[in-house]
């Protein structure tokens, strides 16, 4: 029998679908998580946006295509926040974000399950769930809503699951790994010991730290690579967001990550067209993308969601809100470009990845795309120096 599990949405949505992949494994399913014909389809969907929610709802069509005949199961954020728009379009199974298990418990009634597995790994990355759920209630953001709680690992659990993966890099991921219980800086003290490269997912302003990096510091392989979310460069628009920091704050923040690694690659994501943002607003979220010298910015519109407090916010104009998105990639891409730029002739470390059109690609620790024209063996690292911009990334050559 063969099963197709299609993630929408975040890392966290990719986690806990490849944990489910690996229980269908484990009990004989050939497993695939790209959109073919299959016997059965686990549809793990977002809703963090309206649009989401939409390509969510249009994937029971989508393989419905492929074989009008097979199961539909269906869990995550879209489904948590409206069950019955999936069960309406003739699924076989629905549940939530908070109960994914449960599509296990669904192929194998007999077979009584309360945790997901540990996620199927690759050859390079393992994605490492250390923590689930949000308190924050961001104001314009429909996840806590939808995930619950948080809720975090043991630690001990989470060292477990590094222990049996082979793959040469993890990444510590989330909903909002900044509130991991006992504090962050605790589980990355305990990992002193992972001989293997280790990386961060999302961060939220307020867990950056003298603890938190000195304890990262010490690590054996860190990949200094920081996403901190930031939503706007504005003072006021942040308060409006319910977003518990100011613009000051935030440079701080990226001053004192900076001050522990040189070389680091701050990312980012700033939403534009927020209901309160004016266009002094906006020109400070354009002016913090050079402040903060960011390695890379992702830029979106502002999506009203039902049940948010914002939703009840007047909603600016449309072609306001592309305007600003445009000028938002713009000068990311600017500042990217100084980026890279500026370690072109330095030697760095990158993890072999997939090699496509005549390039192996990789990953420098701090997170500039990488192409070296050499068939290099997937998951094995390798001293290249960076020679040339190249597409989204560096062209470079082996070193030594």
């Amino acid at each position: 029998m063969r099963a197709v599990v299609f993630t929408l949405g975040c890392k966290v949505n990719e986690v806990e679908s490849s944990s489910i992949m690996a229980g269908l494994e484990k009990e004989g399913w050939e497993v695939d998580d790209k959109l073919s014909y299959a016997d059965a389809y686990v549809l793990n969907t977002c809703a963090v946006t309206r649009e989401a929610e939409k390509k969510s709802r249009q994937l029971i069509a989508r393989v419905k295509k492929f074989n009008p005949d097979a199961k539909i199961f269906v869990c995550g954020c879209a489904s948590e926040k409206d069950a019955e728009s999936f069960l309406s379009r003739g699924v076989y199974f629905v549940t939530g974000a908070r109960k994914k298990h449960e599509v296990l418990k669904a192929f194998f009634k007999a077979y009584e399950k309360e945790a997901l597995p540990y996620p199927k790994h690759t050859k390079t990355r393992a994605f490492i769930k250390i923590q689930d759920g949000c308190n924050n209630f961001c104001s314009y953001c429909i996840i806590p809503y939808l995930r619950g709680r948080e809720t975090s690992r043991p630690a001990e659990d989470v060292l477990n699951e590094i222990s049996v993966t082979d793959s040469p890099e993890i990444v510590l991921n989330g909903i909002n790994i900044s509130s991991y219980e006992g504090g962050l800086d605790k589980l990355i003290s305990a990992m002193k010991g992972v001989n293997k490269r280790v990386r961060l997912g999302s961060l939220e302003c307020g867990v950056i730290e003298d603890k938190l990096l000195s304890a990262l510091r010490d690590l054996p392989d860190f990949a200094p690579q920081f996403h901190l979310s930031l939503q706007s460069g504005s003072t006021d628009v942040l308060k409006s967001m319910n977003r518990h920091y100011t613009r000051e704050e935030y440079l701080n923040k990226c001053k004192l990550i900076y001050e522990y690694f040189p070389d680091a690659g701050i990312t980012t994501d700033i939403i534009a067209g927020f209901p309160t943002e004016t266009e002094e607003d906006f020109q400070k979220s354009l002016s913090i993308i050079n402040e903060a010298r960011f390695a890379k910015v992702h830029a979106f519109g502002y999506s009203p969601r039902e049940g948010t407090v914002s939703y009840k916010m007047k909603d600016i104009p449309a072609d306001v809100k592309s305007d600003r998105v445009h000028r938002l990639i713009e000068a990311g891409e600017k500042s990217a470009e100084r980026f890279k730029t500026r370690f072109l002739g330095s030697v760095c470390e990158i993890i072999a990845e997939e090699y496509c059109d005549g390039y192996t690609g990789g990953y420098t620790g701090n997170y500039i795309r990488v192409y070296v024209s050499e068939k290099l063996k997937a998951g094995i690292k390798y001293k290249v120096k960076l020679t040339e911009l190249y597409k989204d990334g560096v062209i470079a050559e082996i070193y030594g």
